[in-house]
């Protein structure tokens, strides 16, 4: 039986293709873009999204979202496990925009998950801080006094599943202007449902080639992570996205990965050592505490990043 799932994305990228019209871009690489797209996956069973019609990276999706739900602003902290996705908006050139040292990302999406609305230092200091107290890390131009998200969200799931208000906002309006990109993936709501957790994400703007992938396969995991700490399940996920759209430089490889059909998906086991703990267990959590299983795909389809 065909992945019927994964023909969601496939039919988005041929939808671009097709109907997609030509517009210019912050970049300067231009894109072909529709408005509106929707796609939803099943988690039960361990089951993730990862695509099979090209490779992606488990790996790289895992350390980044530890990296977000820790409150890390600081490139470096990824470089040091050996991942490289962030090196183009880290560089020199792009903090100096800022007024930032290099590798200082600023208020990102760690920061507004774990510190939303804190209050500027007079001084920065010389590097991002940990905070034993609130048990995440706060960037260096910061005060260790802003909303936890991340600790709303499983106090919520914990004592009050019922709530229709367990979200996560990446977009902070005053604060989107100092970073390169904006949030894109800048909305999510979780939901209970008996000893289940779905969630959905909202994208304003989307890199349906190499940037949707990541997103499908970030929230999957981020729900199977939350439901292992509050004790749950994992139920669905439900993808929204605002501007869809295909880089200029994608094309030819989005033709690729059309012409390959895909495998089924494979799925993930966390360790049990994270069972109940809450927000503990999210910041001891590790990548060897994940381990994809069954994962067949076709190879690599390379293309470059815009930044």
């Amino acid at each position: 039986m065909k992945n019927q799932e994964e023909y969601q994305y496939l039919n988005l990228l041929k939808t671009i293709l097709e109907q997609g019209t030509k517009h210019n871009d912050r970049t300067g690489t231009g894109t072909f873009r529709i408005w509106g797209a929707h796609m939803e996956f099943d988690l039960s069973e361990g089951k993730v999204p990862l695509l099979t019609t090209k490779k992606v990276p488990a790996r790289l999706v895992i350390e980044e979202l530890l990296w977000f739900l820790k409150g890390c602003t600081d490139v470096k902290l990824l470089q040091e496990k050996k991942v490289h996705i962030w090196d183009g908006n880290g560089s020199k050139e792009e903090c100096k925009k800022f007024n930032r040292e290099e590798g200082d990302l600023g208020p990102i999406y760690g920061h507004q998950w774990r510190n939303f609305g804190a209050s500027k230092r007079l001084f920065k200091k010389a590097k991002d801080m940990w905070s034993n107290r609130n048990l995440r890390y706060v960037n260096r131009a910061y005060k260790d006094d802003g909303y936890d998200q991340i600790k709303y969200i499983i106090d919520t799931i914990k004592n009050n599943p019922d709530s229709r208000r367990i979200l996560l906002s990446g977009w902070n309006p005053k604060e989107a202007h100092q970073v390169n990109p904006p949030p894109c993936h800048t909305f999510y709501q979780f939901q209970v449902e008996g000893d289940k957790i779905n969630g959905s994400l909202y994208l304003r703007s989307n890199d349906i080639f190499l940037g949707n992938p990541f997103n499908i396969a970030s929230l999957a995991i981020l729900v199977h992570l939350l439901s292992i700490v509050t004790g749950k399940k994992a139920g669905k996920i439900v993808i929204s996205i605002g501007d869809a759209h295909l880089y200029s430089d994608h094309i030819e490889q989005a033709k690729i990965q059309l012409e390959r059909e895909p495998y089924n998906f494979p799925s993930i086991e966390i360790n049990n050592r994270l069972l109940n703990k809450g927000l503990e267990g999210i910041m001891e959590a590790n990548i060897d505490d994940f381990e994809v299983k069954g994962y067949k795909s076709h190879p690599t389809i390379k293309a470059k990043m815009s930044v």
